[in-house]
């Protein structure tokens, strides 16, 4: 599967090794459960444990680190997000006593929606490898090519800056690259990379690559922000001055962070900004390499920003325009720069408010193993009808790209620490799209060439205002020369585009469906086939539904039935030259023909004309499901009226198929100057209480309101026992409190767990959202209870049964589950593998008899489990009788920690067994 010491990727490599491993690390110390607890107890599955109030789980290899979240769920909802322990291996969340242990049933661990614990129905599905698509024409104007300047390039480091929530400094360093010569003032790109191990050590083996903050002694900081020297050099060459920053004290420390670390990457962007703003005001007091370099203009600032450093740079555009809570904000004071656009490379959007007033470029990798359900397309789709739409967002979809090799600080062969592919391949059922080697697969040095064009493209466009390069982002059926070999597809919203048809808005339908994109009910979904992929406009929030995120799903077994769309009122296509589509079909499909209609208020028709539509490369593994832009002429006759057009008619022209509709406008060249609206800012806090001892108080969740004006917002208010939300649109203005979620909470006396009400939000329109989640965490504020062994019986004749029974100081209000471990006796004969039934062994430790051996080397380490309300469970070893005459023989038993340590302050227990001959 892969070297010695070689992490596995993140979520192909630990799901398809994972259904074999996890059966051996049932018998692994920590891992094996009592399988003989009473019946009302429950067992969790192989890999999974309990202790205390913590739910674990251990991957069968390390996980490495990656810009996607690992979560844990449970019953099709989420629990939450799990601390990583320092092995890579072990995953730990707190329970609250919406989760205990009878409810954990169904559980997984889920990263991008990908299993890490399991191999995914459907996987290693076989396909047929898809037919290579026609090369599109090259656009006239390349900004790939590498532009009249000879570059120069150094570092700088200043002292470490502290962050809220962070505990340890985070450093400020980073790489400037910049063009030698360049006359007058230059814009500024700055690159900021994404969530990846941060430490290494050369010729380690599996513990070479840590996520640790600082690095521990030995120790090397991987360079990440070494890693977009390309990409920097080619914005150098076309005088744009570069810095690349590096971000690892974030990384390693991000777990920690209620949004992933998306503020923090938010202020460190900002106050490296804040400084090259001090260095432009005095240029004395700026390191050597930048006064060095031309002199900024921070007018025209570009970020770009790769995975969780996508979501940082977006923060960072959004905090830019309107200003976070001081409390949570690490770099305040006003913005002294203009944030032109921004470019998001396979990037992360957990909280799915993207920033609609300032142009955004996001690149999809279509082979991304790591953020694999490509959930930056929300980027595009979540601006829609947010702001005034004027600002572009392009999604650029990379056939065959990965997600760690635009970077070579990631990629092997070209890093100093070790590097793999985060998209694996598995030898006995190879991936006909994103196997390294067939035909679609791009190699490291195409992907990341590819990627250095099309964030200068952004640059050009979004920086520079060169309309010439508008095709290469804005869905226009053109590619860039210089991105050689790969397949580079495109569509977009904003920018010129007039009224649109919106399935998320307030439509009927007729001859089609309208489909649910994220719900747990299949008759409300929109039915893609998981075999073929999925589909990064139905990325998963938080919740397990959501409302007004829908597509027109249109299936078809013979032509000429018309899907209509119909909005609640008529929309006015006056001053579009064409119509543009957004429209997908199954993957590997080529030659979906559709006839385009308008209807008039009159019910005049206007026949535009008719697009064909290909599906993407696709496999299980992919996200390919995604829509292509088509456009057909806006011709009509003079009669019909484009000011009062009422529905949108697709017609089916193929023999049979499938499509969805994603949206539709009014489209025409050009690209209007983006300008920030004045709108409010909804940040959710956390308010932490302790439960209290009797009584019950009301509290409510944080909701912070601030900017100018007034928006919409949707907020989920999530019930913590089912997971279930409940969701309002409510109009929020600075001050005020129409998000108001009263949580109430009950003090009693016994341990238990804590109590959290969470809410999310999302910008419906008219607002920006902030910090998206939140809610009130009732803290227990009860001690555990103490457990003792309490002998029952023992000392017994072969044959018998040892008993003890463990007994609480007094009850709990949830299951507490206490790990018991056999240890070598400290004197006399111990019991063999062979001197119990064999069922029991295997049931505490997956173990058999043979060979024989002493019991303590069995890794008998069970997981005795006191239910809630009780005090006592039992813990037993089974003995045989047999024919051999033997000494008198023991075994002794302690209770541990979540580590297999022995607890202190507790006192070992010791059975004996005799003879029975």
């Amino acid at each position: 599967m892969c070297e010695e010491g070689t992490p596995l990727s993140r979520s192909r490599r630990i799901g398809v090794t994972a259904v074999a491993a996890l059966a051996v690390l049932a018998g692994s110390p920590g891992l094996a459960a009592a399988q003989d607890a009473p019946a009302t107890a429950n067992t969790l599955p192989p890999g999974w444990r309990i202790s205390g109030h913590d739910l674990l789980w251990r991957a069968p290899q390390p996980v490495p680190m990656g810009d996607a979240r690992v979560e844990f769920h449970a019953n099709g909802r989420l629990l939450g997000v799990p601390r990583p322990a320092a092995d890579g291996r072990t995953f730990k969340l707190p329970l609250d006593d919406a989760a205990r242990a009878e409810q954990l049933t169904r559980l997984q661990v889920q990263a991008s929606g990908r299993r890490l614990d399991a191999e995914e129905p459907g996987a290693g599905a076989s396909l047929a490898a898809p037919q290579a698509a026609p090369a599109p024409p090259a656009n006239p104007v390349d900004p790939g090519k590498p532009g009249p300047y000879r570059t120069t390039r150094g570092e700088y480091s200043l002292p470490s800056v502290k962050l809220p929530g962070f505990k340890a400094p985070v450093e400020m360093r980073g790489l400037v690259i910049a063009p030698k010569g360049a006359a007058g003032k230059r814009p500024v790109a700055l690159f900021l990379h994404g969530r990846h191990s941060t430490c290494f050590k050369t010729g380690g083996g599996e513990e070479s690559v840590t996520g640790d903050w600082p690095c521990a002694k030995g120790f090397k900081e991987i360079p990440s922000y070494q890693g977009y020297v390309k990409d920097q050099q080619l914005l150098a060459s076309q005088g744009y001055v570069t810095v690349s920053i590096s971000a690892n004290g974030i990384n390693g420390q991000d777990w920690e962070a209620e949004d992933a670390g998306a503020q923090a990457r938010s202020s460190l962007v900002r106050r490296h900004l804040a400084r090259w703003a001090d260095w432009a005001a005095k240029p004395s007091s700026a390191p050597p390499v930048v006064r060095s370099a031309p002199k900024t203009d921070l007018s025209k600032v570009l970020l770009v920003g790769h995975s969780r450093g996508g979501e940082g740079v977006n923060r960072a555009a959004m905090d830019s325009l309107y200003p976070p809570p001081a409390a949570e904000d690490g770099a305040p004071g006003k913005a002294r720069w203009h944030v032109s656009g921004t470019v998001l490379i396979g990037p992360t959007i957990f909280g799915q408010n993207p920033v609609a007033d300032v142009p955004s470029a996001t690149i999809l990798p279509g082979c991304d193993g790591d953020v694999s359900d490509l959930q930056g397309e929300v980027y595009v789709d979540g601006t829609r009808a947010v702001s005034n739409g004027k600002a572009l967002h392009s999604a650029v979809y990379v056939v065959g790209a990965n997600h760690n090799f635009f970077n070579t600080e990631w990629t092997p062969g070209k890093a100093q620490a070790p590097a793999w592919d985060d998209f694996y391949d598995d030898p006995d059922q190879r991936d006909p799209v994103c196997a390294p080697g067939k035909a679609t697969r791009l190699t490291a040095d195409q992907q990341h060439q590819a990627g250095a064009v099309y964030i200068a493209a952004a640059a050009r466009l979004f920086v520079a205002g060169d309309d010439r390069v508008r095709p290469l982002l804005d869905g226009t059926n053109v590619r860039a020369a210089s991105a050689g070999k790969a397949q580079v597809l495109t569509h977009a919203v904003g920018a010129n585009r007039g009224a649109g048809f919106l399935p998320d808005g307030s439509v009927s339908v007729s001859g089609a469906r309208l489909c649910d994109a994220v719900t747990p009910d299949a008759k409300k979904g929109c039915g893609l086939d998981r075999a073929k992929g999925s589909s990064p406009h139905f990325a998963q929030w938080d919740t397990e539904r959501e409302s007004g995120r829908r597509a027109v799903a249109v299936s078809w077994t013979k032509p000429g039935t018309a899907a209509r769309v119909t909005p609640a009122k008529p929309l006015s296509l006056a001053g579009s030259s064409a119509v543009a589509l957004r429209v997908f079909v199954p993957p590997n499909t080529r030659g979906t023909k559709l006839d385009v209609t308008l209807v008039d208020s009159k019910n005049r028709r206007a026949k535009l004309g008719q697009v064909t539509v290909d599906g993407l490369p696709g496999s299980s593994a992919t996200a390919s499901y995604w829509a292509r832009e088509v456009r057909v002429p806006l011709k009509t006759a003079k009669t019909f009226d484009l000011k009062r057009v009422k529905s949108l008619e697709i017609t089916p022209r193929s023999a049979s198929g499938k499509a969805w509709l994603m949206d539709a406008w009014g489209w025409r060249a050009g690209t209007p100057a983006a300008r920030a609206a004045a709108l409010p800012r909804v940040d959710v806090g956390r308010l932490s209480v302790l439960e209290g001892d009797s009584g019950t108080r009301t509290y409510r969740v944080p909701v912070k309101v601030s900017g100018k004006g007034s928006g919409q917002v949707r907020y989920y208010v999530i019930d913590p026992k089912t997971g279930k939300s409940t969701d309002k649109v409510v109009t929020v203005r600075p001050g005020s409190n129409a998000i108001d979620v009263p949580v109430k909470v009950k003090g009693d006396t016994e341990f238990g767990n804590d109590q959290q009400q969470d809410i999310v939000v999302k910008a419906v329109h008219g607002a920006v959202v902030g910090k998206y989640r939140g809610g009130v965490t009732a803290k227990n504020d009860d001690p555990e209870p103490k457990a003792t062994l309490v002998p029952v019986a023992d000392k017994v004749t072969e044959g018998g049964t040892l008993l003890w029974r463990v007994t609480q100081s007094q009850t709990a209000a949830v299951d507490i589950w206490h790990p018991i471990r056999l240890v070598p006796v400290t004197e006399g004969t111990e019991l063999s593998t062979k001197d119990v039934d064999p069922q029991w062994l295997e049931d505490y430790s997956g173990q058999k008899p043979d060979p024989e051996r002493a019991l303590s080397k069995a890794d008998v380490w069970a997981w005795v489990i006191v239910e809630a309300g009780k005090t006592t469970a039992d813990f037993d070893v089974r003995t045989v009788k047999d024919s051999v005459t033997e000494p008198v023989e023991s075994v002794r038993a302690v209770q541990t920690d979540m580590d297999g340590k022995e607890l202190p302050g507790t006192t070992p227990v010791v059975g004996t067994v005799t003879d029975a001959s």
